[in-house]
């Protein structure tokens, strides 16, 4: 069907009433991304060459992500809600550019699959006019029925409007539907508003086009797939069915997930096979691991890069910019920030790496800390390959520390330190014999004049 032209119209002119939030309906993210942004990512994927998204007023933040997530996306304002359909034709503008077929998709639906859409796409190929997707709740109360009578859709009827006969049906309208481009418009200026609200609706579509003797069939998803979101309870429940699928498609692809429903990803999280994660660890955006890395438990990472063979945590956080080489550590209580920890480099605990590069094989002590920031402007520091940094250091930015070079421990580095040179930035030791003897003697003098 690539070689089909397709527009996809999405409806994201929900508010966030139900939601109890300032926030747009659709910028409400599912594994961090807005859940519009996750249907734009399956037409996309699904072959879906333009995109036309109607927003209600006041949407600026959903207009400003589309124009960052589909720059060719056109924007348009429905300023009155008057229905589906009206919505639909708030986008006649990109209506009146032919399209062989035109999918009507939700920004609050954000679980369905590029498969779907496709196959919604194929029906029109085949000689459909409209296509509708229908699910199976496990209780249909509240849902439109879809009527098919010798395989083909023959009306939509709202529950209030269904004979108990008609309640009986399980296939329900999931409310995304695909149109055959041509006369498209036609068919939605033939829809009436005779009803409760005085509203144009979709779904009489559906009966306008059998009417019409046009062909009009549907198709079934899992109820999952096409869960919508009003309310928080739903968002939880929606990230709850894409976290299962995608620790299912990773274990599948070869990582092993210890305890699987412990781990959580991102929407662009990137694991190859072989990778080891184990119980409760989180990815935040943008993390890719290597094949042969492990993720130890109680872990954060975002905006990381973790290269073959490298190991991360227990109790590790990797923030945006940090990068493993192969076979790198960072263990317990590290923080790594926009730093490069170099192959077979070692930062085994309770250490901040921030702004800095580390050269391979370097070993990094127990409590040393780049000291970056001034409290104006970020400072790099440089450890050489294979330099070795005693414990409880502190390296003051901009500084470099040479390849083979040792650091003492408790040592307070302010300059750059020479390759294979030791250096020592700490008080020298003093030590009186006697002393603590003599101190215990005197204090328990004191003790017995006082009783």
């Amino acid at each position: 069907m690539t070689d089909r032209s397709s527009l996809a119209i999405l409806l994201a002119a929900g508010e966030g009433t139900r939601m109890r939030s300032a926030l747009p309906k659709v910028m409400h993210p599912v594994a961090g991304l807005p859940m519009i942004g996750h249907v734009l990512k399956s037409a996309s994927a699904a072959g879906i060459g333009r995109f036309a998204v109607v927003v209600g007023s006041g949407a600026e933040a959903v207009e400003r992500f589309v124009g960052k997530a589909a720059p060719s996306s056109h924007i348009f304002v429905q300023t009155e809600r008057r229905g589906t359909a009206h919505a639909v034709l708030a986008a006649r503008d990109a209506l009146a550019d032919p399209a062989d077929d035109v999918l009507v998709l939700y920004g609050d639906t954000p679980l369905v699959t590029p498969e779907t859409i496709a196959r919604l796409r194929a029906e029109i190929a085949a000689g459909a006019a409209v296509v509708v997707l229908g699910f199976r709740p496990a209780d249909p109360t509240g849902y439109g029925r879809l009527i098919v009578e010798k395989g083909s859709l023959v009306a939509i009827r709202e529950e209030r409007d269904a004979s108990p006969e008609e309640r009986q049906i399980g296939l329900c309208n999931a409310g995304l539907m695909a149109f055959a481009g041509a006369g498209l418009l036609h068919l939605l200026a033939s829809i009436g508003n005779d009803n409760a609200k005085r509203e144009y609706y979709l779904t009489d579509a559906v009966g306008v086009a059998h009417a019409a003797g046009l062909p009009v069939v549907a198709i079934e998803a899992d109820a999952n797939e096409v869960a919508g979101v009003n309310t928080r309870v739903e968002l939880a429940e929606v990230e709850a069915i894409w976290q299962t699928r995608a620790r299912r498609r990773a274990m599948l692809a070869g990582v092993t997930l210890v305890a699987p429903e412990t781990v959580f990803f991102s929407h662009d999280t990137l694991l190859e096979p072989d990778v080891t994660v184990e119980p409760n660890v989180v990815f935040g955006p943008a993390v890719t691991v290597e094949s042969g890395a492990v993720i130890h438990a109680f872990s954060h990472l975002e905006g990381a890069r973790v290269e073959a063979g490298a190991a991360v945590g227990p109790f590790a956080r990797l923030r945006p910019g940090a990068k493993l080489g192969p076979q790198a550590k960072v263990g317990n209580f590290v923080e790594v920030k926009n730093a490069e920890i170099g192959a077979g480099a070692k930062v085994s605990h309770l250490t901040y790496i921030g702004d800095a590069r580390v050269g391979a094989e370097a070993n990094i002590g127990a409590g040393t800390v780049t000291c970056n920031y001034d409290g104006f402007d970020k400072a790099l520091t440089v450890i050489g390959e294979g330099a070795f940094i005693g414990s409880n250091s502190a390296l003051v930015a901009p500084v470099n520390i040479g390849d083979g070079a040792y650091v003492g421990s408790g040592s307070v580095i302010t300059e750059d330190v020479a390759p294979d040179a030791l250096a020592l930035g700490r008080g020298r030791q003093v030590e009186k014999p006697g002393w603590a003897a003599r101190f215990r003697a005197a204090k328990a003098a004191t003790q017995r004049k006082r009783v």
